[in-house]
């Protein structure tokens, strides 16, 4: 275990952050993925997390280890994502826990009731909060039925974050899109992928003949929540178009949603794979050939690099993470933002040209090799760090209380 060598005078080369997320794993999205991560990497890194999450299930319970510790929160499905809870306002227990076992600095994932409380809490003690920026909410009133409050939660957004000493961007483009916005202290820490899970390699000629695919045979791809935010409906278009080009192809939609059954009953030629986790997942990804991606609402798109990291050959709408990591015509195709017909065109062109779709693939793959983890691990750590410095916050609490809750 290495512990941080930090050279600013005063600040402790082991943390103790208490880290604040209204979904973790195993729920299956980027904002739990990510979080996941950050904590393994942290923990990793000798740092001390008190991760403060809502109870999934009745049978959940916390866990604990050498550095890292759970306390489970109240939680409340969340409207039109049944299978995630939003926690519950905590701000007394929360207060009670870190008089107890003060942390040097508390990161919010997350903007619900529970991150708000933590947000308040932490300013009640005057201990330094740094927050992440995931989901762009607000985007996904539209789909919902509610476009009048875009606004106001874009307001509240805006409010909640600024009160932070900094929020965290997965991309320059975001960075400025809400500076733009009126956010303060916006930082970019990128998100990576485990390159030793999503790899070429991963790819079975049995799963692609569970799906009446043999070598030759095109697979188009889909990795999403199946929800309206997505813009499948594009997708599916697409794939059609695709197929009057080549009749062989297939396609296989990986996820699960709202939306499922609904597109499950309209479509019966499209296979849906359902939710996939670890070496599953990999080994789906890896079993296609080009991977279509029409979202217009990411914050990032983890599923983007993990494609890319697979080997497919992706076509996206130009921002987020295909802006960052794809090369257009060189390690995948950039469609113009909202340019629907472009990426129907796009999709359309890229399947009629199989060396194309071989070349693009293998630079897919180059293009992302060492995104990995520790090096974006390097930046969180650094920016929590600095964080400490730029509040003025000196090693002064008690030690870490490594029991669970």
């Amino acid at each position: 275990m290495r512990f941080m060598m930090n050279e600013t005078e005063g600040l402790p080369k082991r943390l103790r952050i208490a880290l604040v997320t209204e979904t973790y794993l195993p729920e299956v999205n980027g904002v739990a993925i990510t979080i996941g991560r950050m904590v393994h990497g942290l923990c990793e890194r000798g740092h001390d997390i008190h991760l403060v999450r809502p109870r999934q299930h009745r049978d959940d319970v916390a866990t604990s280890s050498v550095n890292y510790r759970e306390t489970l929160v109240k939680g409340m499905p969340i409207p039109g994502y049944p299978e995630l809870k939003s926690g519950l306002p905590a701000k007394g227990r929360l207060l009670s826990l870190w008089k107890e076992a003060r942390p040097d600095i508390v990161h919010i994932a997350t903007e619900g009731p529970l991150g708000w409380s933590a947000l308040a809490a932490a300013k009640r003690l005057e201990i330094p909060v740094s927050t992440d920026f995931h989901t762009n909410f607000h985007s996904y009133t539209k789909h919902y039925g509610i476009g009048l409050l875009k606004w106001p939660i874009a307001a509240y957004l805006r409010h909640f974050h600024n009160k932070a000493a900094c929020t965290l961007v997965p991309t320059d483009e975001l960075q400025k899109q809400l500076a733009e916005e009126g956010y303060r202290n916006v930082e970019v820490v990128s998100r990576g992928v485990d390159t030793q899970l999503f790899n070429p390699k991963r790819r079975s000629a049995e799963l692609r003949a569970s799906w009446g695919a043999d070598e030759d045979t095109p697979v188009v791809m889909l990795v999403s929540r199946l929800a309206a935010e997505k813009n499948l409906g594009l997708a599916i278009d697409a794939f059609y178009k695709m197929r009057e080009a080549n009749p062989d192809a297939r396609m296989v939609l990986v996820g699960d949603g709202p939306a499922r059954e609904r597109l499950q009953k309209q479509y019966p030629d499209i296979i849906f794979s359902g939710m996939q986790k670890g070496e599953n997942l990999a080994e789906h990804y890896a079993s296609g050939d080009i991977f279509i991606y029409p979202s217009m609402t990411e914050t990032y798109g983890n599923v983007t690099i993990e494609a890319m990291a697979s080997g497919l050959a992706t076509v996206a709408f130009d921002y987020a993470a295909a802006r960052q990591h794809i090369v257009n015509d060189s390690s995948g195709v950039l469609v113009p933002m909202g340019d629907e017909q472009a990426f129907i065109l796009q999709a359309v062109l890229l399947i009629e040209d199989r060396e194309r779709i071989t070349r693009l693939r293998n630079a897919a793959h180059e293009a992302v090799r060492l995104q990995g983890w520790s090096h974006i691990m390097n930046q969180m750590e650094s920016m929590l760090f600095k964080t400490l410095h730029t509040e003025g916050i000196s090693n002064g609490q008690p030690e870490f209380a490594a029991a669970t809750d």
